[in-house]
């Protein structure tokens, strides 16, 4: 090596990068302009030869070290564009120079995330194909603080970290690379080495694409390729109140719903799925599907919710592409799609974030803050700017980048307390020395603010099992801002009232009735969800009590009563035509139960028909949040499990009046108390023939009597199905007017003169 040469090159430096421990290689490696011309430096492990292609001029460059460092001092004024060829044993390869590029991820942004406010920090961390300086690549960049040194392996470089080291942005933490001519679909995985000197891979925590599982690498995918024709849907998303809207939610598992064979892990496409789950949850008169997570995970019996890949559409049903189609398809079809989501905790999974940079970086170091000791996973350390950001991020970006029309936050319960799930000496105090987690409080405040600046009709819903006040309370007024809250209250008193013999369900009747009591402390959706079919609790159909005929009654009945109670509504998938076997992710839904089976085609028939007329009837929804939209017309009738009771709107004339009787006994010519005088048709009775029913249905129109029942001045008498209800459409008959009265009573007086004077 010559002496000029051997003078101007910096020997610490380029120890650190053979030993791969430097964290800014690009200060070295690349060409930089010296007084002697320009020096060009690279790093090919176990190359033998390298040579420097400067246009059709071949420069073979110098080997300084004999793990593979390479230098040549190119006379030079100017800066150049090269290529490198680098020769070993068993063949060659000529690549471009990574190391010959400014730092891409502006300042700006750093401190933004460092303060955890970039909102949109995921498209520059994780893996982005992007030109720069007319040269096509992939942007590399993560975030790993405590690291020594960060490098990007795959395929493209033997899977060998010393090959890619990236660059540590001043004090942000990021580190990041671009590298010239990568492959959409290139898997890649970081090559992480900490202050001890150990070296270990992680999956990318902002990977667009993820491989399908088993595997556990990172993929690089382009995420502004696909073209969204669903302008008209965003947009009427925006208007009108989302709470005086109809939402009937069809809760699904993907890779469940239906399977092309019954083999374990072989699933439909996101492409596949996309126009028969449309069609399926339309001609059923759904608004909405929710999707159990669709984040990336390891093991398909957790159905997604424990995540290891946040910003990757799970590879199980295809590319990210192939997820936006689906949601795109979705749209053109009107349907709603709203998204599980699940940022109270992640798995230990050691490729994942658990101890991410060889520090507990996601996580808490206090293992009592750090972990849910029955779930066996790691809860976030929400205090921590970066952390939040993660978060706060990954719920916008699912609604920004894939168009989702809401987010359903899992667990938040976990999140809200520390003690959650855990005993004395088990959990630590906040500062204040209760139980509340402030730093999670803040981060829920923090993202339903921005959500709702950002993404106006996007919807937050909180699954949240406790009294906690405010849930969908103003955040100017002290709440968590969400606009709905699961109703798990009414969840579990009405399918433990319904699991009971109706000869005993007089004796738990405030199971029944004790939802009102509550119903507008908040916005509320009542669910059936997954969580009650599965783990031995039998399907919503076998929790009925009875012979199959009776579980189908009391199965209608349960849908009755749900459809008209003020809430949103949400079912989970197979329980509309009445499965029979508890759910598993392993097997399609028991479709067969409706090619052959009266009892499951009459439940399907019942379904849709309920379920339209729903959306069809505004008593129904449009005043869920309002205690105008609901009023008692008897719930006091323990002893014959019966209750009745009006829905309203702003017009008088939406007015419907339901009934619904828990026992397997018919009342003919039954007396009930009704709102006012008028005219009262039935629409719907759940014991119609069609509906497989005995057909006790009222077939003409019933004028009320000013007959007093239950303390209300008119009443009507009608038929009640067993084990059954029914829906009428109420019409105010008005009084006749004073004047008009007056005149009759003249008519009448001059009638009787006249026969008098005859």
């Amino acid at each position: 090596m010559n002496d000029t040469l051997y003078k101007i090159m910096n020997w610490p430096e380029i120890e650190a990068v053979c030993y791969a421990e430097h964290d800014n290689p690009h200060q070295l490696l690349g060409a930089h302009k010296t007084d002697k011309g320009v020096l060009v430096q690279c790093f090919f492990p176990d190359a033998i030869k390298v040579t420097l292609n400067r246009g059709d001029e071949k420069i073979e460059m110098e080997k300084a070290d004999d793990m593979g460092f390479f230098a040549v001092l190119v006379p030079s004024k100017e800066m150049f564009k090269y290529t490198f060829t680098a020769e070993y044993e068993k063949g060659s390869e000529t690549v471009k120079d990574p190391y010959n590029f400014d730092p891409i991820i502006p300042e700006a942004d750093r401190q933004l995330f460092s303060a955890g406010i970039n909102y949109k920090i995921y498209e520059y961390l994780g893996a982005h194909p992007m030109k720069v300086d007319g040269v096509n690549g992939v942007l590399f960049a993560v975030w790993a603080p405590n690291c020594m040194r960060v490098s990007v392996v795959g395929n493209f470089n033997n899977w060998d970290g010393r090959k890619h080291p990236m660059r540590r942005l001043g004090d942000s933490g990021i580190f990041e690379l671009f590298i010239p001519d990568i492959a959409e679909g290139e898997i890649y995985k970081y090559e992480l080495k900490n202050r001890g000197g150990l070296t270990y891979l992680k999956a990318d925590p902002y990977a667009s694409a993820s491989e399908l599982r088993p595997g556990t690498a990172s993929k690089v995918a382009d995420l502004n390729s696909f073209t969204w024709n669903d302008d008209k849907w965003l947009k009427e998303r925006t208007e009108g109140e989302p709470k005086e809207k109809p939402m009937l939610i069809y809760e699904v598992h993907l890779g469940s719903w239906k399977k092309p064979s019954e083999e374990n892990g072989c699933f439909y496409s996101y492409r596949e799925l996309a126009p028969m789950l449309a069609k399926y949850v339309k001609d059923y008169g759904y608004t909405h599907i929710e999707l159990m997570p669709v984040m990336e995970h390891p093991l398909d019996a957790s159905w997604g919710y424990q995540v290891t890949g946040y910003y990757s559409p799970t590879a199980r049903y295809g590319t990210p592409q192939d997820f936006m189609y689906f949601m795109n398809y979705m749209h053109e079809q009107g349907i709603g799609v709203i998204l599980d989501w699940v940022p109270a905790h992640f798995p230990r999974d050691t490729f994942g974030l658990s101890n991410f940079d060889g520090t507990c970086l996601y996580e808490h170091l206090d293992p009592r803050q750090g972990s849910h000791p029955h779930w066996g996973t790691l809860i976030y350390n929400y205090g921590r700017p970066q952390v939040s950001n993660f978060l706060i991020a990954n719920a916008l970006y699912w609604v920004e980048k894939f168009h989702a029309d809401g987010i359903r936050m899992d667990a938040v319960a976990s999140m809200l307390y520390l003690d959650y799930g855990k005993n004395d000496g088990e959990w630590v105090a906040n500062i204040y020395g209760g139980k509340e987690n402030l730093e999670a409080i803040e981060l829920i405040k923090h993202l339903n603010s921005i959500m709702k600046k950002r993404n106006p009709g996007a919807l937050m819903i909180a699954e949240e099992s406790t009294a906690w006040p405010k849930i969908t309370g103003d955040l100017d007024d002290g709440g968590l801002g969400f606009d709905f809250k699961w109703n798990m209250g009414w969840m579990n008193d009405f399918t433990t009232y319904m699991r009971q013999d109706p000869l005993f369900r007089r004796g738990c009747h405030g199971m029944l009735t004790f939802s009102m009591m509550y119903a507008y402390s908040e916005n509320f959706v009542l669910v059936l969800s997954h969580d009650e079919v599965v783990h031995g609790k039998g399907s919503m159909f076998n929790k009925m009590p009875g012979f199959h005929e009776d579980k189908l009654a009391n199965l209608k009945a349960t849908y009755g009563f749900m459809m008209c109670h003020p809430g949103k509504k949400l079912l989970f998938m197979g329980q509309e035509f009445g499965q029979e076997r508890e759910w598993s992710e392993e097997r399609s839904l028991d479709w067969f139960l409706l090619k052959d089976n009266a009892i499951h085609q009459a439940m399907d028939k019942f379904s849709r028909d309920l379920f339209g007329l729903y959306t069809k009837y505004p008593a129904l929804y449009k005043l869920d949040q309002y205690s105008d939209g609901f009023e008692w017309m008897s719930c006091m009738d323990a002893d014959h499990s019966m209750v009745s009771f009006v829905r309203r709107t702003e017009n008088p004339d939406d007015t419907l009046y339901i009934i619904c009787n828990f026992t397997p006994v018919v009342y003919e010519k039954q007396a009930v108390a009704v709102p006012f005088n008028g005219k009262y048709k039935e629409i719907f009775n759940s014991d119609d023939v069609k509906y497989g029913g005995a057909g006790h249905t009222n077939t003409r129109m019933k004028q009320s009597k000013a007959v007093k029942v239950d303390g209300r001045e008119n009443s009507i008498e009608i038929t009640i199905p067993p084990l059954g209800f029914a829906i009428f459409t109420a019409t105010k008959i008005e009084p006749a007017k004073k004047t008009e009265k007056k005149q009759s009573t003249a008519k009448a007086s001059a009638s009787k003169k006249k026969q008098d004077n005859k």
